[in-house]
């Protein structure tokens, strides 16, 4: 069996993710992103590849979208309502309210103010959010037959996912973007052991180890107080949801503490577009914000104020948080223009910025230097220009972290540099001894997948085995040590195999339930002997030179052949007490004359000898194959008690 990956985008690159997986003859797309870099074709993945004759609808099952940023989300008009695809789109319910904002911003940024030509109408925007259907955290989704799909918390934005998906035996974890270090507003990312074939993952600071959260955030703050306290502006680019409230609530809470009044300035519509979509989806932010928000709106940020295009030449220091966080458009490219030129002004690049923007080049070495703005543009940069990373991709300890609580069998690395990528293949390959990928873009991977066979296990076999799992922690408690936490539990029984339309099935039965799995009449063998007890002899016939050995014999056959029937049970059932038996009780039956144990029945009955003209009392003892060993205990066990002397 083999699972295939086409990458058309974010291959050995940051930029228009959109990972193809054919799997058990169905296919899949992560993500369907564009590349902000690039003004031409190269903005958005092939689609060609994937169908030659363009029946996208036919050549794909299914479209994952793992959050709203554009690079993940920014193609998905295009492909949907030009190119043409119609099947399901699916995203979480977060995503699927804030995509069509982001994609509808941006086109008013390309059409109406750098006059581009338009790549998908507003009305193209609002046909492909009705192909959505959204999912819930942990909510197993089935598509068709035989393909299902899970959603994780992935901490990088509201509503970001990771995905699961499993098509028969086979399976893939695609995490999109992910955070492991929960924030001010947002979680840590977690995914089950899942042990997938394959782990695609983001590889953004696959080679970074960050500093302390604590010193990244006295270290803006500082920044940012010395330079207003200078007379200068501060330029935080920023997109409208994601970093840009993380760093509010930070420079918000020590404005109050150090009762500052210098302006903080958002550009439009941040203010209400927070507010509006962390009320609503206050369910996917942090446990602190989840817990206060009662009672403290974090988002609230009522020292700030609503920025407008006539201040920016406006004397005096000020903070500015402006979209999009990269440099590329929008206010903060604006801005940015105005006021690169003072020496007093700083830009802080609080995230990660694709190669081809403003904000790239800026951490290339744009300070004190002239960059090329776009392609009539050519600046000279005076302000200062730090990058303090905020961003809320995982690290490379993250990374190593989600593998090994992912387990998977197989690792595809994605959305990274190719350098960066490199390092981190070679150090989880040598950690967890599994094959890792790192494809560019527009080439195909081929890995061989276990051939997996499905067992269905009855509920009778499964509950004896989790009914002995318990007793296990049970007993680790009772002697005071802590219970191994364990999902698995080893179970034996008898595999059947059976043929049909539906391809066969393959189950596991303990042994009691065989027959009646298989349709047959179980028959029981019983084995059986009989023991015969010695004549009563008379006490009288004694002599006086019997030897004590003699004697003691005779006394004991005199025991033995007491007439009492209760007198011989008991006796049976006292030599069978003193016996290893197994943890087996032995019970005893007088109406019937029957003693037990286990399937070993032992019965009292009298035997006509007619060459002799008397009647003798013998033990018929019988046995089911399964309890063999314990009636040749048994069995030994009666003929020392009643003939100690005979054969």
């Amino acid at each position: 069996m083999k699972i295939r990956v086409l990458t058309l985008g974010a291959g050995q690159e940051v930029g228009r993710s959109c990972v193809v997986v054919y799997i058990g003859g169905k296919t899949v797309m992560f993500d369907c992103g564009m590349h902000m870099g690039y003004q031409d074709e190269r903005r958005f993945p092939d689609f060609r590849m994937v169908s030659r004759n363009g029946n996208y609808t036919q050549a794909v099952d299914a479209v994952i979208v793992t959050h709203f940023h554009l690079d993940h989300c920014g193609a998905l008009p295009y492909f949907t309502e030009v190119c043409g695809y119609d099947g399901p789109v699916f995203m979480t319910y977060p995503t699927r309210a804030i995509v069509p904002v982001m994609l509808e911003d941006f086109r008013k940024v390309l059409v109406d103010r750098r006059g581009e030509v338009e790549l998908f109408s507003n009305r193209h925007i609002s046909d492909s959010m009705k192909k959505v259907r959204c999912v819930n955290l942990h909510e197993t989704v089935r598509i068709g037959e035989d393909m299902e799909i899970r959603a994780y918390y992935a901490g990088h934005v509201l509503g970001a996912a990771m995905f699961y998906l499993r098509v028969g035996t086979e399976s893939v974890v695609y995490t999109g973007d992910y955070n492991m270090t929960p924030d001010r507003h947002l979680g840590a990312a977690y995914i089950d052991r899942l042990r997938p074939d394959l782990l695609v993952t983001e590889t953004t600071y696959g080679t970074s180890i960050r500093d302390s959260k604590r010193a990244r955030e006295r270290d803006f703050l500082t920044q940012v107080h010395e330079t207003v306290a200078n007379g200068g502006k501060v330029l935080i680019p920023v997109f409208a949801l994601g970093r840009a409230q993380e760093l509010c609530i930070l420079l918000d809470e020590y404005w109050e503490r150090m009762n500052l009044d210098v302006p903080i300035y958002l550009s439009a519509g941040m203010t209400s577009k927070a507010n509006l979509y962390y009320k609503l989806l206050v369910s996917w932010t942090s446990e602190k914000v989840k817990t206060s928000y009662a009672e403290r709106n974090a988002f609230g940020f009522g020292r700030m104020q609503q920025w407008d295009r006539s201040l920016v030449d406006r004397p005096g220091p000020c903070i500015l948080f402006a979209t999009p966080g990269m440099l590329h458009g929008g206010t903060s490219l604006e801005v940015f223009k105005r006021w690169a030129t003072s020496e007093l002004n700083m830009v802080i690049l609080p995230g990660y910025c694709v190669a081809g923007t403003v904000g790239n080049k800026l951490l290339a070495g744009g300070n004190g230097k002239a960059i090329d703005v776009d392609k009539r543009t050519k600046l000279s940069v005076a302000c200062k220009v730090r990058y303090l990373s905020f961003s809320a991709h995982a690290d490379a300890k993250g990374i190593m972290r989600l593998v090994q609580q992912c387990a998977p069998r197989h690792v595809m690395l994605v959305h990274g540099e190719r350098s960066r990528m490199e390092f981190l293949a070679g150090k989880i390959g040598k950690t967890f001894r599994v094959r890792v990928f790192m494809p560019p873009n527009g080439t195909t991977v081929t890995m061989r997948t276990s051939a997996a066979v499905p067992v269905r296990v009855s509920r009778r076999l499964a509950s004896e085995a989790l009914k002995g799992v318990s007793e296990r922690r049970a007993q680790r408690r009772a002697m005071g040590a802590t219970p191994e936490p364990t999902s698995r539990a080893a179970v034996s029984g008898v595999l059947l195999f059976s043929s049909g339309s539906g391809g066969g099935a393959v189950r596991l039965v303990g042994d009691s339930e065989v027959g009646a799995a298989l349709g047959v009449r179980e028959v029981r063998v019983t084995h059986g002997t009989e023991i015969g007890l010695p004549r009563l002899a008379s006490p009288e016939g004694a002599a006086e030179d019997d030897s004590p050995a003699q004697k003691r014999a005779r006394t004991d056959d005199a025991e033995c052949n007491d007439s009492s029937d209760a007198a011989v049970l008991k006796k049976a059932e006292q030599s069978l007490a003193r016996c290893n038996l197994g943890g087996q009780a032995v019970s005893v039956d007088l109406e019937r004359g029957l003693v037990t144990v286990g399937s070993f029945e032992a019965l009292l009955q009298t035997k006509e000898v007619i060459q002799d003209e008397e009647t003798h009392l013998q033990l018929s003892c019988s046995w089911l194959q399964d309890d063999e060993e314990l009636a040749h205990v048994c069995i030994e066990a009666l003929r020392e008690a009643f003939c100690p002397l005979g054969p």
